[in-house]
């Protein structure tokens, strides 16, 4: 079953600026593209940090001030050291958090959520850039019709992978939420359907109408339902 990864959705025309770019030109770029950040690189295409619209607004914040405070945090001193940059080296937020084309759609919005940033740049294994992957862009995974997510469960989960007999089982999918309809042989079977559907890409929910035969998980020593690894 195919996983969604980070180069089916991120944005391969991704704008960079290099250390030495001018605040007012990293300015420029970030309202002419519309974007919110930009990857910072060196002349080797590597990644190397990220500019956002909030470290840019430190010099606004500041307005003018430039004696330091008598007691100042880390971060405190941070900001103002950026408020009184003058290029996107002096700015930036380093180092940057970046992914792999190859990580999952899935793995990247964990990263995302548990970092607390809004975007990922991705570089491939020699560090070069070759594209960035916003939140936008991992929501387009549920832009997936609701006739190309069936199709996987009925061909891929139903199966190819469990291998369950046509006419046993029946799959539909109204705006992402999936029902799962029918009669399996083992109870073991009709969790791993569950569980399987839950990871087709575009996928909202799953409704588990299926009945079975035969409670497996109930035989001594059985190991029948622990779905290909999954706990």
């Amino acid at each position: 079953m195919k996983l969604w990864r980070v180069d089916d959705v991120m944005t391969k025309d991704v704008v960079a600026v290099q250390e030495d770019t001018p605040y007012r030109d990293v300015v420029n770029v970030l309202i002419e593209r519309r974007v919110s950040a930009v990857p910072v690189i060196d002349r080797f295409n590597r990644v190397v940090g990220v500019v956002s619209e909030a470290d840019l607004l430190h010099k606004v914040e500041a307005g003018g001030e430039a004696k330091p405070r008598i007691f100042e945090s880390r971060r405190r001193r941070g900001e103002r050291a950026k408020a009184g940059g003058r290029t996107a080296g002096d700015v930036m937020t380093s180092p940057a958090l970046c992914v792999l084309p190859s990580m999952a759609v899935a793995a990247a919005a964990r990263r995302m959520h548990e970092e607390q940033v809004k975007r990922l740049p991705v570089e491939d294994d020699l560090g070069r850039l070759v594209g960035i992957v916003t939140r936008s862009d991992l929501l387009k995974v549920h832009l997936r019709s609701d006739a190309a997510i069936r199709q996987d469960v009925a061909e891929e989960v139903f199966r190819q992978i469990l291998s369950i007999e046509p006419g046993k089982a029946s799959v539909t999918t109204t705006d992402g939420i999936v029902t799962l309809d029918g009669r399996t042989h083992f109870r073991s079977t009709a969790d791993k359907a569950l569980r399987l559907t839950r990871q087709v890409p575009g996928v909202v929910d799953v409704i588990g109408e299926l009945s079975y035969d035969v409670d497996d998980r109930l035989a001594v020593g059985s190991e029948v339902g622990t779905p290909f690894g999954i706990a």
